[in-house]
């Protein structure tokens, strides 16, 4: 394998430039893009030889295409696993996930504080097919460890969470799941691997929105999957070469340009964030604060531990229920009012009636979703820019 292709002693920087490009006879700088849908065999036995797994090669761009594969071989470079398998979009990863590993009387234990999309999938669609699931707090560990039952396949977990930033103990869960003969699933899209490695802590497969910071500027939807070749190489792989949840050319393209700027923008994310943070925490108009870079987070320990920032998202409640929530976004003039995340532009949205809006009552108070609770994926505009647009947006109310 040349230089340029893959590394292991190198840094996550360099991994996130370098990696899983071969260049073609054309001495291509840039990684190209290969927008092809099928490719040409030599001979009808070299074509039989692809097709049964006997040659490598590329066969068809549902599942074969080497714009994607250097995403793939970049991603698992940078988290520390054997293989990635890329997919349309985030959710596509997650229900990938577990079509390939779980079948029917399968349970799945999940943190409680997780994306609302998520948990309908849990809920309403895998339960269909004979998968249960149910929950447990993420801050709780001895709760997890009362919940687990004999059918129990995987344990799955945001870290830190959408949209209260709880954070879950890697290392400890991984302990109990493999105890109990289970997989750990981790949602790393918060921090990605510039932040986090859940796969070092015990992890076993980890999964990211590729939309929101493996991008970084809202441009394109997808999604992966990482762990060993055995589970995600194989099962997941093939669900994706069967399902045809694919992730095009360009957008890998897109994320491979996203990746070589990772590590810089995390830890520009993460410090405007706390800057935010903090002077939110002293404002009259605001019940609480969570973020993992505050003290006053009640895993702020761990966090410090877990990851090498606390990133880029931070939630807040405002007195006065959802009227003042609503009245606060809508005063806003600068920050983008949007339920993506993970962009340069710092958005705003209310989760309650957004992204966790398709969820009951109930299940918005066991996750903790007030109606007064607005989420900020803080970007990378002047600081001072977006604490002066909040400013008078928390004067209207």
């Amino acid at each position: 394998m040349k230089k340029e292709e893959q590394n292991n002693e190198w840094g996550l920087a360099t991994q996130a430039i370098r990696t899983g490009h071969r260049r073609t006879a054309e001495g291509e700088h840039s990684e190209p893009i290969f927008a092809t849908s099928s490719y040409i065999f030599g001979s009808a036995a070299e074509a039989a030889a692809r097709f049964a797994g006997d040659s490598p090669g590329n066969i068809y761009s549902r599942f074969t295409n080497p714009t994607v594969e250097c995403f793939e071989q970049r991603l698992a470079a940078m988290e520390g696993g054997e293989a990635c398998v890329a997919t349309a979009s985030g959710m596509s990863a997650i229900l990938a996930t577990c079509i390939g590993l779980l079948k029917a009387g399968d349970h799945i234990l999940s943190s409680r504080s997780i994306f609302g999309s998520t948990t309908i999938l849990f809920n309403k669609y895998l339960s269909r097919f004979g998968i249960a699931t149910s929950y447990a707090p993420s801050g709780e560990p001895e709760a997890w460890k009362r919940a687990i039952r004999p059918e129990t396949r995987l344990l799955f977990l945001e870290t830190p969470s959408n949209p209260l930033t709880e954070v879950a103990d890697i290392r400890a869960l991984s302990d109990l799941a493999h105890e109990n003969g289970c997989l750990l699933v981790v949602d790393n899209c918060f921090c990605t691997p510039a932040l986090q490695l859940p796969l070092a802590l015990g992890a076993d497969i980890v999964i990211h929105s590729a939309t929101k910071y493996l991008d970084g500027q809202g441009r394109c939807l997808g999604g992966a999957v990482v762990g060993p070749a055995d589970t995600v190489g194989e099962e997941i792989y093939g669900v994706l070469r069967t399902g045809g949840a694919t992730m095009s050319p360009f957008n890998a393209w897109v994320f491979l340009k996203g990746l070589e700027t990772l590590q810089l923008r995390m830890q520009a994310h993460s410090d405007n964030a706390l800057a935010l943070a903090r002077w939110l925490e002293i404002l009259p108009a605001v019940e609480r604060v969570h973020y993992p870079g505050l003290m006053s987070h009640p895993q702020y320990r761990l966090a410090a531990r877990q990851q090498k920032a606390a990133g880029g998202i931070c939630s807040f409640e405002v007195k006065g229920g959802q009227k003042a929530a609503w009245k606060l976004i809508d005063s806003l003039e600068l920050l983008s009012i949007t339920a993506n995340l993970g962009d340069t532009k710092t958005t705003v949205t209310h989760p309650s009636s957004t992204t966790h809006g398709r969820l009951t009552h109930e299940e918005k108070a066991a996750a903790g979703i007030s109606d007064g609770l607005i989420r900020i994926a803080v970007g990378l505009e002047d600081f001072t820019d977006i604490r002066a647009d909040l400013a008078q947006a928390f004067d209207a109310i």
